[in-house]
């Protein structure tokens, strides 16, 4: 029996517990953010879509449709492996690691007409922050499109983001109980647009222990910063609620074009 679309995102870890959450502002804000990331997409249907750091593979089941071929691209081959499970079925679909994009001596696969990478730098350490944006610099085409997207973790919109995590953490919704916590201070100078230590994280993944960064203290504008760097950012979008700009929304978005 064929699953319908439906189940298929149902079925993915991060759309069950944010996408199909039962809090109606969780799904709401994290919904939206999808929709918006189709939308930005679509002036290159008929090409080629890579997602760089994919996760459960949401986007990449929302999006191919519209896209001759679409690949999803991550570092855990665990997370590979349960998205080709479940999505690679689809017409024009592949799940791969992100070193089978890396640099080599052999020569280069055609480039991309578009690259994705939504939730995934406010989670790398700097040094590996900037590589991820020198690969996908290197893996758009030249007159293709990037779109980015990380969470605005600093201003009024802190103290809004932190208070849904407490309710959403009390209701035992996702995994809103292991959230970061703030001491007073730290919430206020964050509230005030300072910045706040980040604190790395430990993780054991296949190749090792690694170290990686929660959402304290990371601030879109060091992204938006090394993005004009090595782009010509074309549009900032603030989300979900965009005539507010930045200082009472979720998400900050960043269009990009290859210099």
């Amino acid at each position: 029996m064929t699953s319908s679309p439906d189940d298929l995102l149902r079925s993915g870890d991060y759309a069950r517990k944010q996408i199909y959450c039962p809090s109606g502002l969780v799904r709401w804000s994290h919904g939206s953010r999808f929709e918006l990331a189709c939308a930005l997409v679509a002036s290159r249907a008929g090409g080629r879509l890579l997602d760089y750091g994919c996760g459960d593979g949401t986007f990449v089941a929302m999006a191919h449709a519209a896209f001759t071929e679409t690949i999803g691209l991550d570092v855990d081959p665990a997370q590979i492996a349960e998205c080709a499970a479940r999505l690679g079925h689809l017409p024009g679909v592949r799940f791969t690691q992100a070193s089978a994009l890396s640099p080599g001596p052999m020569p280069s696969a055609p480039a991309w007409d578009v690259v994705t990478c939504m939730e995934v730098l406010e989670h790398c350490l700097e040094p590996e922050r900037r590589r991820v944006i020198d690969e996908l610099a290197r893996l758009v085409a030249p007159q293709g499109l990037v779109v980015v997207s990380v969470p605005i973790e600093i201003g009024p919109s802190v103290a809004a983001k932190q208070l849904a995590r407490a309710v959403a953490g009390l209701r035992g919704l996702g995994d809103y109980r292991h959230r970061e916590r703030y001491s007073p201070w730290e919430l206020l100078r964050s509230v005030a647009g300072s910045t706040v230590p980040r604190v790395a994280l430990e993780g054991r993944g296949p190749d090792g222990p690694y170290r990686y960064y929660g959402h304290k203290g990371f601030d879109y504008r060091d992204v938006a910063r090394e993005l004009s760097e090595r782009f010509t950012i074309a549009r900032r979008i603030c989300t979900p609620m965009r005539m507010l700009g930045p200082l009472l929304n979720s998400q900050a978005w960043f269009v990009c074009a290859p210099r």
